[in-house]
């Protein structure tokens, strides 16, 4: 056995069905007496609901913000904590994907206020002290404890209401989160166990999800896959797949399941003659032979689209995409090469099939 050190995330994870009556408990015990409910338009309903809750339980809601945006945008995170300084808030409720959570702990980065996330998707960005905001058609990351919420409710009727479409692809984000994990700079057993088991449970669930979007059990397998990948991508360093995803995204104003869906098969491709045994790790997660055509006959049962052309982005950005890919770099098992990179969202962009390996 390698030497290896383990850290832990505090947080609270409440999880099951029904679980969302938890609620008033939780922000009673946090001491949180105005707090602030966050969502996208889409999960306004949520978010009404949550109040409603709230307000039976007596507990004061300051209001709502429900304009949460992907990537973060600078301009709506200023317009939010406009809200938190005017209504005198001292909580926060985010309720849905990683759009509010990101927004939530944008404003956490801010203000310290604690955090209580409902999550409705499988992104996981509730389990990482991870936030990154975009400013200028710019994506930047960081690192910070101050980010972390300080309970996380996963009720599986909230996710329920997840187009098949949009499962499939959270779940793929997902499950790229616990890939990364097995191969990470600071990676260990520990981590690798809940990788594994995390690829497992989604890579069984989602199948089914897509047939039958009400089944209990897929969306209860689902969600659970989704917390032991989060919870992997919070205790790990990011690597390639997560620096291209941040760089397309936030450059091209891609929509961010959909992208790390796309980019998936193409990074692990490129990684792939550098990490022989996590690739039979990963293989045997998927119940597959391969990992990359375990991954190829995932994302043909799930239906999703396979190129990043369908979501807007010009093959002109290629190349702007290849030289952002470079700067900065995240470490990686393979060290990064412009061309291999370029070839690898060249691939992406496409919609063709992942390779074996990319050279």
């Amino acid at each position: 056995m390698k030497p290896f050190v383990y850290n832990s995330n505090p947080a609270r994870i409440i999880f099951g069905t029904g679980t969302i009556n938890h609620l008033p408990d939780e922000v009673k015990r946090l001491g949180i007496h105005r707090p602030l409910v966050l969502s996208t338009p889409e999960q306004s309903s949520h978010a009404a609901q949550i109040e409603s809750l709230l307000k039976a339980d007596g507990i004061e809601v300051a209001g709502q913000f429900n304009k949460a945006t992907m990537h973060t945008p600078l301009d709506v995170t200023l317009e939010a904590m406009k809200f938190v300084t005017e209504l005198n808030v001292d909580g926060l409720v985010a309720v849905g994907g990683g759009s509010t959570i990101g927004l939530g702990k944008a404003i956490a980065l801010r203000t310290d206020l604690p955090q209580i996330v409902l999550p409705t998707t499988y992104a996981g960005s509730e389990m990482t002290p991870i936030i990154g905001q975009t400013e200028n058609g710019v994506k930047t990351t960081q690192v910070t404890a101050k980010v972390l919420p300080e309970v996380v409710i996963y009720d599986v009727d909230f996710t329920y209401s997840l187009p098949v479409g949009l499962s499939a692809t959270s779940g793929i984000n997902a499950i790229a989160h616990s890939i990364e994990g097995l191969y990470a700079q600071n990676g260990n057993p520990v981590i690798s166990l809940m990788a594994e088991e995390g690829i497992r449970a989604l890579a069984k669930a989602l199948p089914i999800i897509v047939e039958n979007p009400i089944d209990k059990e897929a969306r209860s397998d689902a969600l659970y896959g989704a917390w032991l990948c989060g919870t992997v991508l919070g205790l790990v360093g990011m690597s390639v797949h997560h620096k291209l995803c941040h760089v397309l995204g936030g450059t091209f104003n891609l929509p961010h399941a959909e992208t790390h869906t796309i980019v998936l098969p193409h990074a692990l491709s490129y990684n792939a003659p550098n990490i022989p045994d996590v690739m039979k790790r990963i293989a045997n997660a998927l119940g597959q032979e391969d990992a990359i055509e375990g991954l190829n006959i995932l994302l043909t049962k799930l239906k999703v689209k396979r190129a990043l052309k369908d979501f807007g982005m010009e093959e002109t950005g290629i190349d702007k995409a290849a030289d952002l890919a470079v700067k900065n770099p995240y470490w990686n098992p393979r060290p990064l090469d412009r061309n291999g990179l370029r070839e690898v969202i060249r691939r992406a962009w496409a919609g063709e099939p992942a390779m074996a390996n990319i050279e």
